[in-house]
């Protein structure tokens, strides 16, 4: 463990001098914020996630200050060290895209890629929503068959036989955006590749600009169509079911990663978060530090 905080650190402050830093307002010691530096705070933030099951803030300071307390001196109260965590939030979503540049310079072009989509939920719909307003609104999961408040996590990953797809773009919108509105711009930047999703990417107009400007296609399982007598279904029966069970199967991984990404950091229960820049922290900082064990540190 020692030698993964040293190499977290140093990877850290790497990235925090060449571009982080410009992500971030400089405060002097004056100004309450205590003497511990930002490369600490995200190091202390990414090593407790990522390598030590600490999911909330709380259990990484009082876990910092029981057993590594002499490799970070300076760090200061808890309700310091919370504040010092939201000043930074916006280093985190320029960190994950650090990471991702690093993780995809280790992997060849892939002629697949998968996109789905997962809730991220700061309250129950039951209850008034009164954290991250501008940010938040009600959604509904259809896969988990689940209303609520919160915002949704979008995903687009390049397929690989036998193990996690790899991330190849990561970013939430509020719960209530439709999967394909939140994904379209993405898709228009994928060249020569299939993209493998589920029925809420169905659109043949895109599809059909995909084919002819970019030599990509949207694959997804076949919806019935409205208005169809019984024995044009029956007759095509077959095949659909097939090809809707093969399409499945390949995207299925993206599923994997969600699952994943949930039991290492328990992303997805966002009810302790105050603030918007809690919630920013709780999303990019969590999926960061996921990505950190991809990095072998």
């Amino acid at each position: 463990m020692q030698l993964t905080l040293i190499s977290l650190y140093y990877y850290v402050c790497e990235r925090y001098n060449s571009t982080l830093c410009w992500q971030v307002q400089r405060f002097s010691p004056n100004c309450n914020c205590g003497f511990i530096t930002d490369e600490e705070i995200i190091t202390i933030y990414l090593f407790c996630v990522a390598f030590q099951e600490k999911h909330k803030i709380k259990s990484m300071h009082k876990y910092i200050l029981s057993h590594w307390i002499s490799w970070f001196p300076n760090l200061p109260s808890y309700e310091t060290f919370v504040s010092r965590i939201n000043r930074i939030s916006c280093i985190f979503p320029s960190l994950v895209g650090c990471l991702l540049d690093d993780l995809d310079k280790i992997e060849t072009e892939i002629p697949i890629v998968l996109t789905d989509s997962m809730p991220i939920i700061t309250c129950s719909h039951k209850r008034k929503a009164k954290v991250a307003l501008e940010m938040t609104d009600k959604g509904y999961c259809s896969t988990k068959n689940l209303h609520y408040f919160g915002v949704k996590l979008h995903l687009v990953a390049k397929h690989r036989e036998s193990t996690l797809p790899l991330p190849e773009y990561i970013g939430i919108t509020q719960a209530s955006t439709h999967d394909l509105t939140a994904i379209k711009p993405i898709l228009l930047n994928i060249q020569n590749r299939n993209i493998i999703a589920d029925k809420a990417y169905i659109d043949e107009k895109l599809n059909q600009k995909l084919i002819n400007e970019h030599n990509s296609q949207i694959i997804t399982p076949i919806k019935d169509k409205k208005g169809l007598s019984m024995v044009l279904k029956q007759f095509d029966q077959a095949f659909n079911d097939l090809f809707s069970t093969a399409v499945s199967s390949i995207r299925q991984p993206i599923e994997s990663f969600f699952n994943w990404l949930q039991q290492v950091t328990n992303i997805q229960i966002a009810s302790k978060v105050r603030s918007s820049n809690g919630l920013i922290t709780h999303v990019y900082g969590k999926i960061a530090a996921a990505l950190c064990i991809w990095m072998n540190f």
